[in-house]
């Protein structure tokens, strides 16, 4: 009988909730299994962002304290967080002691880093000292109400056309029916996607088809946005590529990977889905 190192994993089994701080709950699934099957190995920049709503720990006088966190994992870190274990492991501060905000994100940090081997970065707010967030859809023109009769559910690459458009074109994309689901437990993943790019111009409505031929595919949300990605490069050969994907929350956590062909300095955006 075949294994996968996911059958270790706390994802799609019942898992005790920790009573204590126990960063041994954090279980690291390697990038490069699922790179393996892309196309070609870019050389992109990028990372994934995860948002945390429901971070809580105890003070040293035993009263609660509540936080939001950021957590940016480079795209190169060997291994990226399966999401269940960050769960758990966000859990088990519930109902331990410590001493200050920064001691939280100091251990959060050192943890992170270690199961994903290189550095996570953490912002760890107090929930008095967040101003209005705003919500907002993806900057972009968006490509869903474009007319077109769907036939493909399983991931086709070969639904991307570029226009016969001569003329290359600087444009954004954008489209909120991406959806794809966890290759462990089949729940669907639900996210709102942002293509930039430069180069020959895409066929808006290949884009469409292609991004829902993603319906049925069971894949991680980091490993959904590099397809996307090298899929869209190989078939259309842009200049510049940036694709960025907010997913929706699930156990207090949103993932929301971005690639590009260049550095950037990137601010996420939270969606009205978020």
């Amino acid at each position: 009988m075949s294994s996968s190192p996911l059958d270790q994993a706390p994802l799609g089994r019942d898992v005790a909730y920790p009573t204590h701080y126990d960063p041994s709950i954090l279980f690291p699934v390697n990038r490069e299994t699922n790179r393996a099957q892309l196309p070609f190995i870019p050389n992109w920049a990028g990372a994934d962002i995860w948002h945390a709503y429901e971070v809580s720990w105890l003070n040293t006088r035993g009263k609660p304290m509540v936080a939001m966190a950021r957590f940016i994992v480079p795209h190169n870190t060997p291994h990226i967080i399966e999401s269940k274990s960050f769960k758990l492991y966000l859990n088990s501060f519930n109902e331990s002691q410590f001493n200050s905000i920064s001691s939280v994100q100091h251990h959060l940090e050192k943890d992170l880093s270690a199961v994903a081997g290189g550095h996570i970065k953490v912002a760890l707010t107090d929930l008095h000292e967040i101003q209005t967030i705003q919500c907002a859809p993806l900057e972009g023109l968006n490509i869903d109400g474009a007319d077109v009769d769907i036939e493909h559910y399983q991931p086709n690459a070969g639904l991307l056309k570029c226009t016969t458009n001569p003329q290359p074109v600087n444009e954004t994309l954008t489209s909120d029916l991406l959806k794809s689901n966890c290759p462990v437990t089949g729940q669907p993943d639900w996210g709102s996607l942002q293509i930039q790019y430069k180069g020959p111009q895409i066929d808006q409505e290949s884009l469409l088809k292609y991004i829902v031929s993603l319906r049925q595919h069971t894949e991680f949300h980091e490993h959904c946005v590099e397809k996307i990605y090298c899929d869209i490069w190989q078939a259309c050969h842009p200049e510049f590529l940036f694709v960025y994907a907010c997913y929706t929350r699930r156990g207090g956590l949103d993932i929301n990977p971005w690639r590009s062909s260049e550095p950037l300095v990137f601010e996420p955006t939270r969606t009205p889905r978020q």
